[in-house]
């Protein structure tokens, strides 16, 4: 059984340690790393285009579609591996996920910056399910809009289910830090539901 901690007013999360094992873990892992179209794409910072710090692959529905960074990313096809472990997390979460991110932090160098995933694609509270594989590393996360934030450190190892859900992304930031520690790879896995109508306030349909 799942359960959730309240980590601040209307804020939850779920860490479930283990929900692969090992044969699973080990099995996904493989299929990720040979298999999807990984990608490095580039981000704008301080007027300037870097790659980010990590690989990535888009997975989803058709529509899945969503803008960040100035940037529309468009899914690449479901794989059947990966549309199974999807209906499976929708069913035992109660969720409608329709895509999943995956990065892929190569080494204690890839990381990934405080951000919220607050996209208006995702709509208001969404439930982000994170699955992670291989190398362990430390997630955090900070309260926002505190003088004195509470911070939360998970170290999430291989095969472990993290939910966040409620008012979250509203009211906390999470990141994936750099270490200069001799660390080998972590893949994760962030399921999503994405809706482009959502962001109808401040993109224009063009049909």
């Amino acid at each position: 059984m799942m359960l959730k901690r309240t980590i601040s007013d209307g804020s939850w999360v779920i860490h479930q340690p283990a929900f692969l094992d090992h044969d699973q873990q080990r099995s996904l892992q493989e299929h990720l790393i040979t298999t999807l179209p990984w990608e490095q794409p580039d981000i704008m910072m301080f007027g300037k285009a870097v790659k980010i710090p990590r690989l990535q692959a888009w997975i989803g529905d058709p529509d899945a579609h969503y803008r960040w960074s100035g940037k529309t990313f468009v899914p690449s096809p479901w794989t059947p591996v990966l549309k199974a472990l999807t209906d499976d997390l929708n069913q035992q979460l109660n969720t409608q996920f329709n895509s999943v991110l995956i990065n892929w932090y190569r080494s204690g160098d890839d990381s990934m910056g405080w951000h919220s995933d607050d996209e208006k694609e995702l709509g208001p509270n969404p439930t982000i399910a994170s699955l992670s594989l291989g190398e362990p590393r430390t997630f955090k996360l900070r309260e926002r809009h505190k003088t004195s934030p509470q911070n939360l450190n998970y170290a999430l190892g291989n095969g472990d289910l993290f939910v966040m859900g409620g008012a979250t992304q509203s009211h906390w930031r999470h990141c994936v830090v750099k270490t200069r520690k001799s660390v080998q790879a972590r893949l994760n896995l962030t399921f999503r539901d994405i809706n482009p109508e959502r962001h109808e306030t401040t993109t224009p349909r063009t049909n």
